[in-house]
């Protein structure tokens, strides 16, 4: 059937599928929907999964009926067509699903988890008295509140595991279950005081002495803000209360009072430092002669192969290629095979390229990995160089110049367990070919 006024996605969902499923949508949220946003689609019985949409088209599927979808998660897409493109290529080199590249590739954050919400069914017909203990407890529950998550309902009937109780509820109709989905990322937010509308004029501070002239310890505090204000910012209240002596009940009255008011602004969990050596690294005669082989391979072919020992100085000749990059606003990603070899490579290249850095491997929580992934995508300043461990190849470049995989002969590129199974050198040497970097 192919009709143009209907409308279908083919979504990515994170299981071992061996294809994508079709949801069918409405023309208004076809007109919405672009390919890379994430939707929440009913997947089975009773589940709903957070999925990416691949494809928007007017083909029905002609092996089932197409469920609607959930709801539409994103506004921008978080995946982009070089990724797509790799993906597709992982898939089929490394005969591995789109579900499970996907689960891979994204930050688990980015996957909302459904919860099942139980709630009475107010049509059900049964008699009470037929209820077990452990069924009556949960049926009581549910008569003082309106729904319960799972974890809930397991300290009611004190056991780890209340489903069996559940589904003999759920055979006499006594309950019915829902999907809710939360969001996992919490961004970080950070408490600051600001003075309140009534005191931002020029003569603020003489009024607020003059007003406080009784209360020594809030006049206190109010010029240790007014110090604090001249050097930065942003004012946490962390910081007032540590420089000032102060309790938090001490700053709240200020709060109360109106002198101060309260605000809460969005930062990174991970931040480097700006770098304090505008100086570029000098390089040794042999270091020099290197790098202009390698400028000049690089004219003829994508891979250049650089061979030394340890310590023989090929991070400055790396230094050197990335500065190149930078200058022509590309983004830069350094792959190392151990964890282990990040924190001494950090300070190194901070020095150079401050908190243009950012880091990205498995010892980051899912939220500081959300945090980089944005600003990759966003092609922000604090991303413009990467240094991470294989599965950085998965991260959302859109303007790529240089990929260096340092001691690319090492084990640990290779992903054995779970499925995708690939290699991080080959899959960059395919990333750099999409961005002919």
């Amino acid at each position: 059937m192919h009709n143009i006024d209907i409308f279908f996605i083919d979504v990515i969902i994170p299981l071992s599928l061996e294809r994508n499923f079709t949801y069918a949508i409405t023309k208004a949220e076809a007109d919405f929907i672009k390919k890379g946003v994430r939707v929440a689609v009913p997947f089975g019985k009773n589940k709903v999964y957070t999925g990416i949409v691949y494809d928007i088209h007017h083909n029905a599927p002609t092996a089932y009926d197409a469920k609607s979808i959930h709801s539409i998660l994103d506004e921008f897409p978080v995946i982009n067509q070089y990724q797509f493109k790799l993906w597709e290529w992982m898939s089929s080199y490394y005969l591995g699903s789109m579900g499970e590249i996907m689960r891979a590739a994204i930050p688990n954050a980015f996957l909302l988890e459904s919860e099942t919400i139980i709630s009475l069914n107010p049509t059900s017909k049964f008699e009470i008295n037929n209820l077990k203990d452990d069924e009556y407890l949960v049926y009581e529950a549910l008569q003082q509140q309106t729904s319960l998550k799972v974890d809930e309902i397991n300290a009611i009937v004190d056991r780890k595991n209340s489903f069996p109780v559940l589904k003999r509820l759920l055979d006499y109709k006594v309950i019915s279950f829902e999907q809710e989905l939360s969001e996992k990322y919490k961004p970080k937010l950070i408490r600051c005081v600001r003075l309140h509308p009534n005191y931002q004029h020029e003569n603020a501070l003489q009024e607020l002495v003059e007003t406080l002239k009784r209360a020594s310890k809030q006049r206190e505090i109010v010029l240790r803000y007014f110090n604090l204000a001249s050097s930065t910012k942003q004012i946490k209240v962390a910081d007032l209360k540590l420089k000032s002596n102060a309790t938090s009940t001490q700053i709240k009255l200020l709060i109360d009072k109106e002198v101060f008011e309260v605000y809460h602004y969005q930062t990174d969990r991970i931040q480097f430092e700006d770098s304090d050596e505008s100086n570029s690294t000098e390089l040794n005669p042999g270091q020099k002669i290197a790098l202009n082989e390698i400028n000049g391979l690089f004219n003829i072919h994508n891979i250049v192969l650089l061979h030394g020992v340890t310590s023989s100085g090929k991070t400055e000749i790396y230094i050197k290629k990335i500065e190149a990059i930078l200058a022509e606003g590309k983004q830069a990603l350094y792959l190392v095979p151990e964890i282990a070899l990040t924190s001494q490579l950090v300070q190194r290249l901070q020095k150079y390229f401050g908190n243009q850095i950012a880091v990205y491997h498995s010892r980051y929580s899912q939220n500081e990995r959300v945090e980089v992934w944005n600003h990759v995508l966003n092609q922000s300043e604090n991303a413009r160089v990467v240094i991470g461990a294989r599965s950085s190849v998965f991260l959302p470049f859109s303007n790529l110049g240089l990929i260096i995989v340092d001691e690319e002969h090492e084990q640990s590129y290779k992903q054995f367990d779970p499925s995708p199974r690939y290699h991080a050198r080959d899959t960059a040497i395919i990333l750099a070919a999409l961005f002919q970097a």
